[in-house]
C-alpha cells in the first residue's frame, strides 16, 4: 500500500485466481437502513465467495470507492471498521484501490486468489449421475432483506434473523477441502438464489437435474414469520446466501461429510442427461424449475 500499484508474486506451483464484485447503493444495499460496518464486511466476503467456489484461497483485494462529502465521516469510519474485520477473517489484505466522490456510493472490490495448479474447480464438470450438494441453510439471508425493508425502524444488528443478510461468510474452507480432496465435479457460489443460478451450472456442464423439494435446506419458520413468508420460496429464490453449489461423482457420494467446520452439507438431487432444471415436489410431481432468483435486468 503507498506506490501506484501492488506487486504479487504468485507462489510455485499455484495458479492466480482473480475477481471482482459491485455493491451499489439503492440496488445492493440501502443507506439509511444497513448498516455501514456491514457494507464494509459484506463487498469482500462476497467477491471472496467466487474464489472459495472454485477452491481457490485469497491473497489480496483492491477497493474503488464512489460516495459523497456527506457519508466521508462516521459512516466511512464504520464502513472500514466493518471491511477491516472482514480482511482479518478472510486473510486477505487490502493491496489498493481508489476513491473519489458521487452523489451515491458505489464500491466495487476486486479479489486476488491462488490455488494449487490442477484443482481449480470450475462449473463445466458435472456428469449424468453425480450427486447435487448444497452447504449451509437456503433462504436466510432473503429472510433477513424481507425483514429489514418491513421494519421502518433502525436495523437491529443483533437480529440473528439478519445476521445472513448484514455480514455473509464466504465458504472459503469448504471450497478449499473439496479441491484438496479432488472431490467436486463443478462446483458455484449461489448470489443469485439456487432457482437462478443452479440452470447455469447445468448450461455450463451441458447436463440437466432433478433436485428434490424435500431435501433442500431451507431455514425454519417460527411465530409471525411463518404466517408471512414460505421456506421453500426463500430457499429456492432468495438471493445472498454466498452458499456453495456442487455436484460429485457417485462413487465419491460416502466421502462428503455431513458437515465441515459446522456447516452442514446435504445432499438434494441428481445430474441428468436431459437438460432441464426440474424441482420433485412431496408428490413427486415434476415441475420445471423457474428462475426466480436475483436479476439485476428484471423490470
Amino acid at each position: 500500500m503507498g506506490d501506484d500499484a501492488a506487486i504479487i508474486r504468485p507462489r510455485a506451483g499455484h495458479e492466480t485466481i482473480l475477481t471482482c464484485d459491485w455493491l451499489l447503493e439503492g440496488s445492493h444495499f440501502l443507506l439509511d437502513r444497513h448498516p455501514a460496518d456491514s457494507i464494509g464486511w459484506k463487498c469482500l466476503a462476497r467477491a471472496a465467495s467466487d474464489l472459495a467456489a472454485m477452491g481457490a484461497e485469497p491473497r489480496c483485494f483492491l477497493l474503488s470507492l464512489a460516495l459523497p462529502a456527506a457519508a466521508s465521516g462516521i459512516w466511512l469510519d464504520e464502513f472500514l471498521r466493518g471491511l477491516r474485520a472482514a480482511s482479518r477473517h478472510l486473510n486477505c489484505p487490502a493491496a489498493g484501490g481508489d476513491t473519489t466522490g458521487r452523489d451515491q456510493i458505489l464500491i466495487n472490490t476486486t479479489v486476488v486468489g491462488e490455488c494449487r495448479r490442477g484443482r481449480t474447480i470450475l462449473r463445466k464438470g458435472a456428469k449424468p449421475g453425480d450427486a447435487i450438494f448444497v452447504s449451509g441453510r437456503l433462504g436466510e439471508a432473503e429472510l433477513g432483506l424481507r425483514l429489514i425493508r418491513r421494519d421502518k425502524r433502525r436495523t437491529n444488528k443483533g437480529d440473528a434473523r439478519l445476521r445472513k443478510h448484514l455480514y455473509p461468510e464466504a465458504r472459503l474452507g469448504i471450497g478449499a477441502w473439496l479441491a484438496r480432496q479432488r472431490l467436486a465435479t463443478a462446483m458455484m457460489d449461489l448470489s443469485d438464489g439456487l432457482s437462478s443460478d443452479l440452470p447455469r451450472l447445468c448450461a455450463a456442464s451441458g447436463v440437466g437435474v432433478r433436485i428434490e423439494s424435500q431435501r433442500i435446506p431451507a431455514l425454519r419458520l417460527s411465530g409471525l414469520d411463518a404466517k408471512k413468508f414460505d421456506a421453500l420460496e426463500l430457499a429456492l429464490d432468495g438471493g445472498d446466501d454466498y452458499e456453495l453449489l456442487f455436484t460429485v461423482a457417485p462413487e465419491n457420494i460416502s466421502r462428503i461429510p455431513r458437515s465441515i467446520a459446522g456447516t452442514p452439507l446435504t445432499l438434494i438431487g441428481r445430474v441428468v442427461r436431459e437438460t432441464k432444471v426440474l424441482l420433485i415436489s412431496e408428490s413427486r410431481e415434476e415441475i420445471p424449475l423457474a428462475k426466480k432468483g436475483w436479476d439485476p435486468f428484471r423490470k
